[in-house]
């Protein structure tokens, strides 16, 4: 199901400015049993997100009409809304009052998530190094030309998700996805103030770690760093938590405490 504004949709204006450069962003997440997972954090980092371009956020009671209207339809599915500036003429110049476009759009849940979650994954590393930007750190915008470029580089079904450096050579994150590393029982995870996105899991995990006493370092991580840690994962919004059982030659074990902070996801998700 697809909505634009409200009204079931596949189609935006050729004059989008989100179509054109990218000027809008995003958030995905799933939908179970009709009801949006985390949608109160969702909706908040969207309106930060909207805050940090100046763009309009629709209203919560907007949104959750749509929410009403997919979960009636599909109960059940991954859910990703957009919102771009609207219409422009030609060129980088804000229009002078611009009306946002509102696009909701599912697809199914992935099948295969559980079985990740449970074995753990493969990683690569990927070429492609992220562009250092701290006017866009965290935000989730619809320029992701990067990620589509590294996702690219690897077609081994072994292999789940790709992990992504800045130009200075400091692991920021997966393709879709945030990073956590264990080590002497420490929760670390990459500092996102010069690139990459602050995802709602990852605000989770943070939170989790910390309300059960586990101390928590955001920090600069190099990969020789990463190589050297007890325990790997990666989490977003659909995937939950997966753990990490190998980077390129590396390989760990199933940690005790990732199961852990899985266990502590799925509670505060509601499953």
């Amino acid at each position: 199901m697809n909505l634009v504004n409200g009204i079931a949709s596949d189609a935006v204006s050729v004059r989008d400015r989100g179509l054109a450069y990218g000027d809008g962003v995003f958030r995905t997440f799933p939908m179970r049993s009709s009801r949006p997972v985390l949608w109160q954090r969702q909706y908040a980092k969207l309106a930060r997100d909207c805050q940090t371009l100046n763009l309009n956020c629709p209203a919560l009671a907007l949104l959750d009409r749509d929410m009403a209207s997919i979960s009636a339809a599909e109960p059940d599915c991954v859910v990703k809304i957009i919102i771009t500036r609207g219409d422009g003429a030609r060129g980088y110049a804000l229009p002078a009052a611009a009306t946002p476009t509102r696009v909701v759009m599912t697809n199914p849940l992935p099948s295969h998530i559980r079985h990740h979650q449970e074995t753990g994954v493969r990683l690569h590393l990927c070429r492609i190094r992220l562009a250092i930007q701290p006017a866009l750190a965290g935000v989730k915008h619809l320029n992701r030309l990067e990620n589509v470029l590294a996702r690219a580089e690897w077609s081994e079904q072994e292999i789940a998700e790709g992990l992504m450096c800045d130009t200075d050579g400091n692991v920021i994150c997966g393709t879709m996805s945030n990073l956590f590393a264990i080590k002497n029982g420490t929760l670390l995870t990459p500092e996102l103030t010069r690139c990459g996105v602050s995802g709602v899991m990852r605000d989770l995990v943070i939170e989790l770690a910390g309300s059960h006493g586990i101390p928590v370092q955001t920090t600069a991580i190099r990969i020789d760093d990463l190589l050297a840690v007890d325990e790997l994962f990666v989490v977003n919004s659909v995937i939950g938590l997966w753990p990490v059982i190998a980077l390129d030659r590396k390989a760990w074990n199933l940690g005790t405490l990732t199961a852990q902070l899985q266990r502590w996801i799925s509670d505060a998700q509601g499953d």
